[in-house]
């Protein structure tokens, strides 16, 4: 653990560095040169953002010395190529910062937005640049420097928080999904302004109006309206729903899908051909920000609307893609999962009453409980028979515990208790795609 906070604070590995050559040439730093001049406000600021999107914690301060030193190698290999081996780390960027310092166009369409004189500072290229960035690196990151095309630029840009500020959002259905979902997307950097909720009736607006999300009774206004509508409404609404909103859809829209059981072929169906369209299962603890959400892909929505997707959800818990078998296994686990967590919480919370703890205390401490050993479960990485077995000791109150629930079958009645859901969400599907 200590090694790996180290290397995050001193060292740059390969695939870091990259990244964030990557990011400069999207962001057009040659456009910003001139001679030893660097826009670092304005460019290390955006580029800090990106990195982070892409899971690389670095300071603004930290990237523009990090391309201090990159730069300082490339003049140095100018002036003398026959030295230029003996530069640390050169030759793995030499590819990269060429084709930023010596571009004769811009790499994108939009140059870097000039907000005041005080983003342009003197870049002086002198002896200080020695810091973190320039301690030496291990020599598990000496790998050639790969293909800038297997690096997806594009997923990258697609998860700069600042990007989904801009995004409207509508949600077709006022249940607790829907709820969920918007108030992790709240979280981050959409404003709630930014989302629009509808339902046939008012009643459920009221919970969306106390967090800033207005409320109207037409699905089209909310269509025309939008960039990425969530469909959270009954699995045997979704047909009504979509076709009322099928010819308001255009090419601009994601559409996202969370009803149990409606798979992405009726989805694909009843919306017009070539629409994005992502299926998705959250669960209840989104409302709290510790959801499990799995989506997959339709056919024509691109890997550029699932990260957009990661980005936009990722204040609502755990975010994960996968096949669309996986999907109603997931609302089995984890849709169904949560009321069976809460059964067990309540079968603890009665136990202790039996044995002569109040009532209001039991149901605390049960759900502390609960919460506790979830969070050392998914923090602590281990598999839960080990985790089980270090709350054991020889003779102790927990294996006599844990042998009157084998007795009671507790752990093949939970498995049969997830086929089951499982089982049911596929039925569910099934009856979604036979309807015509």
């Amino acid at each position: 653990m200590e090694y790996a906070v180290m290397k995050k604070q001193h060292y740059w590995d390969v695939e870091e560095t990259e990244i964030f050559l990557q990011i400069l040439k999207e962001l057009d730093i040659k456009a910003c040169l001139d001679g030893r001049k660097v826009r670092n406000g304005g460019v290390f600021r955006m580029a800090q953002r990106r990195m982070a999107a892409a899971g690389f914690d670095r300071t603004a301060e930290q990237l523009r010395v990090r391309w201090k030193f990159l730069k300082k190698c490339y003049y140095k290999s100018q002036q003398d190529p026959s030295n230029e081996a003996k530069i640390q780390g050169w030759l793995r960027y030499e590819k990269a910062m060429v084709s930023i310092l010596e571009s004769k166009q811009s790499m994108v369409n939009s140059s870097v937005n000039c907000e005041g004189n005080d983003d342009m500072v003197e870049d002086s290229d002198g002896d200080h640049d020695g810091d973190s960035s320039m301690l030496p690196m291990p020599d598990a990151f000496t790998q050639p420097l790969q293909d800038s095309s297997t690096l997806n630029l594009e997923l990258i840009i697609k998860m700069d928080p600042e990007a989904d500020s801009h995004l409207r959002i509508g949600f077709i259905g006022a249940g607790n999904m829907a709820f969920g979902i918007a108030k992790g997307i709240i979280s981050g950097n959409v404003l709630p302004a930014n989302i629009k909720v509808s339902a046939p009736s008012k009643r459920n607006f009221g919970r969306f109006q106390e967090i800033g999300i207005t409320g109207t009774n037409s699905n089209v206004e909310l269509v025309c309206g939008s960039d990425i509508v969530f469909v959270a409404v009954k699995p045997h609404l979704v047909r009504d729903v979509l076709n009322g909103i099928s010819a308001y859809i255009t090419d601009r829209h994601i559409v996202v899908s969370v009803a149990a059981g409606v798979t992405l072929e009726t989805l694909q169906e009843l919306l017009p051909e070539n629409t994005s369209v992502i299926r998705m299962m959250p669960n209840l603890p989104c409302i709290v920000q510790e959801g499990a959400l799995l989506f997959t892909r339709g056919s024509c929505a691109k890997p550029a609307d699932g990260v957009l997707l990661r980005s936009l959800l990722q204040h609502c818990g755990l975010v994960e893609e996968g096949p669309e078998a996986w999907i109603d296994i997931h609302t089995g686990l984890s849709g169904s999962g949560v009321a069976f967590v809460y059964l067990f919480a309540e079968a603890l919370a009665e136990g202790a009453i039996k044995m002569g703890m109040p009532s209001s205390l039991a149901h605390m401490i049960a759900s502390q409980t609960v919460l506790g050993a979830g969070r050392v479960l998914r923090e602590s990485g281990k598999h839960p028979a080990q985790l089980r077995s270090e709350v054991c000791t020889p003779g102790g109150t927990t294996i006599y515990g844990l042998h009157t629930l084998e007795q009671g079958g507790v752990r093949a009645s939970t498995m049969s208790a997830v086929e089951s859901a499982t089982e049911r969400a596929r039925q569910l599907g099934q009856k979604s795609t036979a309807r015509k």
